[in-house]
């Protein structure tokens, strides 16, 4: 009757789903949910209310399988998965990792763990799915599996919650993990029961479009002899206008009457008749005793008739209330206490009795809190006071709210936080390459008095740093007063990090760490970091918006050694490798292995390394992951690229200024190159289609289209004035200390990667001449030329190859004019000068897709094969 579980006669006994009313008093840990923008959902069940979400505004949780009508959202069970669950008293061996089940909306083409038979149906909500390993059951057959859960597949890439800690703030962890959350309040206030004494101009229209329907079943409801009556649930609900209709007989008594409030309300039968309700229209608001309450109520003005539904509090001075321990370590006897108290009980009194029930017999009452908590919208927390009394707190909560009293529950929890006193900000936006002092005084001015303890690291490349304070209440007013202040016109960008605990994670595991640039590959990589936070801890997942790769490597600095995947383009990849060789020599990994979901247009580097042309959505991301964890190390050459300016026209001209590279006071530029460096007319095509691109970002969304754009600028070049010809005659090249004399050209490209232009290969198919077979890490480059547009696009159709000019170490060029250049596809113009490639002393480890067909891994409930792919015969 009241969250539409339908099931057979037969089935009766196997039923493991509770009913919403009772639910949230079955959540032993409450973590609130991090909900989505309201939108549409296709095939997807409502998991309060049981029914489909077709054709009605609904949202989903960012980090779990919690799907919700907006309707319904005020009866959510804040049973998202716990992330973040690091207790310093318990040690690696006494972890115990449990599974989380989540009912409904499996996979298609489920089947269960125990009798392998499909588990999943997409008539209704049924079947559960474990929100870490992913294992899918029939209800009936939960039981028979192992309650340890090891995170399946996933296991050896995967940050333990255990490992992670976070600071007890108010900061939401939408704010910690950055999602982008851009709901409408409107649209979910609107669509909830809508006030008859304040109607809104939607409202009056919405009357007059469904007036015959409503006369009808107004008709209907006289024929039937019922009443639709407005029930709020307390004084809070009365002050914003929010109430539940229930529709009951005119001859229900007084007991149906109230039955149906509490249904409307999700809450259970109260034991001793501790709810009552009364007329809320009626000058004293007298209780209903009428043995036919319906036809006495109060009318006001033609509208429907309104109750209230209150707790009892005359004579009601006594009572249970229920106390969890919160991490509090292995030692703990019990999972919750249900202790008697009475309106004078203290808190003092509560903590003491509760350390005795949990077995906690030496510890001292002062090292402890008792903690409210309400489960009612979210999950809202406040640390009591020792003289305030639980039983009276409660029966007030109840005047404002009869639901909110039932939702409300306290925890012990040590007085110390477990995160430790240390709180790090990230601050990043503020103006590149300034000084300690003048970062110091820059905070000084929007923090005033909220003084932190620390800062450091500080990125002066990026403009960015973090701070840290030690006491919790000052991080959360500078996190707030930080996120609203600008500087330069520009919002500066803050970000509370978690704690990544490195002697929490098992031996062989090798956490990923995954950078998600949601503005590559159009939407592809905003569904991406959806997927990886669900299937990950999400404390792992980054969103490249939110101040770069430097948060992640932040957090996972002390982390021994860890793998990086990077969903992006050519250019971000490039971009993480920049903030490594930042932050190595501050990380106890240095090197960490880089794995690549290509989201860009040309995707070179990725398709070197086996990753393919271009993700396209259609592979799970699941089997992304697998590929990950199959993975072979190897090394990829980097090469510093040195550009100097002739003396004479150092005043003249302007040098690119990026983030890629750095200029010392001699006006010398320093580059990294990973993939390529080219010169002439390749470079001016790169930079004709990056000034286009920068003119109007937004048309630039899409592979297919960026493509398009790269054709028609090349046509447009084979008719219009020819900047690069006869560039052999403006530039001396020299190979390893020998000159190296050049055939007439218009571009040389100057590989690193057999892969450039989206997949061509310059060099070409293997043949007998003077050259080595070359690859990326036998430190020496490839120079190539190209006679023209013509032969670019035959390079890039795979018809013709570039001229192969030279192979070696240390390379050096003469521009005797200035022309267009571009490293890794950053292009410009540049001046009059010299140019040297010469070996990097920075390194990187790339991770390459193994070419082994994936094998099966059905899990099993037999053996350690049932978490791993089983060895080939």
């Amino acid at each position: 009757m009241i969250c539409n579980f339908v099931v057979h006669d037969k089935c009766l006994k196997t039923v493991v789903s509770p009913c919403s009313s009772i639910a949230p008093t079955l959540v032993k840990v409450p973590v609130a949910h991090c909900w989505s923008e309201p939108i549409h959902f296709r095939r997807r069940y409502c998991n309060v209310c049981r029914k489909k979400l077709d054709d009605t505004w609904a949202l989903k949780c960012e980090v779990c399988e919690y799907y919700v009508h907006v309707d319904c959202e005020d009866f959510v069970v804040p049973n998202c998965t716990d992330n973040a669950t690091f207790v310093p008293e318990k040690t690696l061996p006494q972890v115990i990792q449990l599974h989380h089940w989540r009912e409904g909306n499996l996979p298609t083409n489920s089947k269960c763990l125990v009798d392998k038979k499909t588990c999943w149906t997409g008539e209704c909500l049924a079947g559960l799915r474990c929100e870490w390993c992913g294992y899918t059951v029939h209800a009936s057959c939960v039981n028979r599996v192992p309650t340890t859960c090891t995170f399946g597949l996933l296991q050896p890439i995967m940050l333990p919650p255990t490992a992670v800690s976070i600071p007890r703030t108010e900061v939401p962890m939408e704010a910690i993990i950055g999602v982008q959350n851009r709901r409408k309040e409107t649209l979910s206030r609107e669509s909830r029961s809508i006030s008859e004494e304040f109607p809104s101009t939607d409202t009056k229209l919405r009357e007059v479009v469904e007036e015959p329907a409503t006369r009808e079943r107004s008709r209907d409801r006289d024929e039937r002899d019922e009443e639709v009556v407005k029930v709020f649930d307390g004084n809070s609900s009365l002050r914003r206008r929010m109430f539940r209709l229930v529709t009951v007989s005119r001859s229900a008594t007084v007991s149906e009457f109230l039955m149906a409030a509490m249904r409307a309300f999700h809450l259970p039968p109260l034991e001793d008749a501790k709810t009552y309700l009364t007329d809320a229209y009626s000058v004293e608001e007298t209780e209903l005793t009428d043995p036919l309450p319906v036809a006495k109520l109060t009318r006001r003005d033609g509208k429907r008739p309104a109750v209230f539904l209150r707790y009892r509090e005359q004579g009601n001075d006594e009572g249970c209330i229920r106390v969890y321990p919160s991490r509090l370590g292995a030692s703990v006897t019990h999972e919750q206490a249900c202790l008697p108290v009475t309106s004078q009980t203290t808190v003092s009194n509560v903590i003491t009795m509760a350390l005795s029930k949990f077995g906690l017999n030496e510890a001292q009452a002062d090292d402890y809190h008792l903690v409210e908590v309400m489960l009612d919208k979210g999950v809202s927390e406040r640390v009591m006071e020792c003289v305030e009394r639980p039983w009276e707190l409660l029966k007030a909560v109840a005047r404002d709210s009869v639901r909110q009293m039932e939702m409300t529950r306290f925890y012990l929890q040590l007085s110390k936080d477990p995160h430790g006193p240390s709180i790090a900000l990230f601050v990043g936006n503020l103006p590149p390459n300034l000084s300690q002092r003048q970062y110091e005084k820059i905070l000084l001015e929007f923090l005033g008095g909220l003084k932190y303890s620390c800062i450091g690291p500080i990125y002066y490349e990026y403009g960015s740093m973090v701070i840290t304070y030690e006491d919790s209440d000052l991080a959360v007013r500078a996190f707030y007063t930080l996120r609203e202040s600008t500087h330069d016109d520009k919002n500066l960008l803050v970000m509370l990090l978690p704690n990544v605990q490195h002697n929490m994670i098992p031996e062989g595991v090798q956490p990923l760490l995954v950078f998600v640039n949601v503005k590559s590959g159009g939407c592809q990589g905003l569904e991406l970091i959806h997927s990886f936070r669900k299937l990950l801890n999400p404390y792992q997942v980054f969103d490249l918006d939110n101040g770069g790769p430097l948060p992640g490597l932040y957090v996972f600095r002390q982390v021994k050694k860890y793998k990086i995947l990077v969903c992006g383009g050519d250019g971000t990849i490039g971009w993480v490798l920049q903030c490594l060789d930042n932050v190595g020599q501050d990380s106890e990994c240095q090197h960490p292995a880089c794995a690549i979901v290509p989201l860009g247009t040309g995707n070179d580097l990725a398709r070197v390394l086996r990753w393919g042309p271009g993700y396209n959505g259609g592979e799970d991301p699941i089997n992304l992951l697998k590929d990950v964890i199959d993975a072979e190390d190897i090394r990829l050459d980097r090469w510093t690229v040195v550009f100097h300016i002739d003396e004479k026209v150092e005043d003249k001209q302007n040098q690119p200024n990026s983030t890629a590279g750095s200029t010392s006071e001699d006006n010398t530029q320093i580059f990294v190159m990973n993939n390529y460096f080219g010169i002439g007319i390749e470079a001016e095509l790169c930079l004709d289609f990056h000034n286009a691109r920068e003119e109007n970002p937004n048309k630039f969304n899409s592979r297919l289209h960026n493509k398009g754009v790269y054709v028609k600028m090349g046509l447009r070049k084979m008719v219009s004035r020819k900047l690069c010809k006869d560039l052999h005659k403006e530039i001396r090249l020299e190979v390893d200390g020998k000159h190296v004399e050049l055939p007439p050209l218009e571009g040389v490209i100057i590989l690193n990667i057999l892969s450039w232009g989206s997949g061509a290969n310059p060099w070409g198919p293997e043949k007998d001449d003077q050259f080595n077979k070359p690859n990326h890490w036998d430190g020496h480059l490839e120079v190539v030329g190209v006679t023209g547009i013509v032969h670019l696009g035959q390079i890039q159709s795979g018809l013709r190859s570039a001229i192969r000019i030279a192979q070696g170490g240390h390379i050096r060029i003469k521009l005797n004019s200035e022309l267009p250049v571009q490293v890794d596809g950053e292009p410009w113009n540049q001046a009059p000068g010299e140019v040297v490639v010469l070996k990097s002393a920075l390194k990187a480890t790339m991770l390459k897709k193994s070419k082994i067909k994936r094998r099966n891994t059905e899990p099993s409930l037999h053996g350690s094969n049932g978490d791993k792919e089983p060895s080939e015969s």
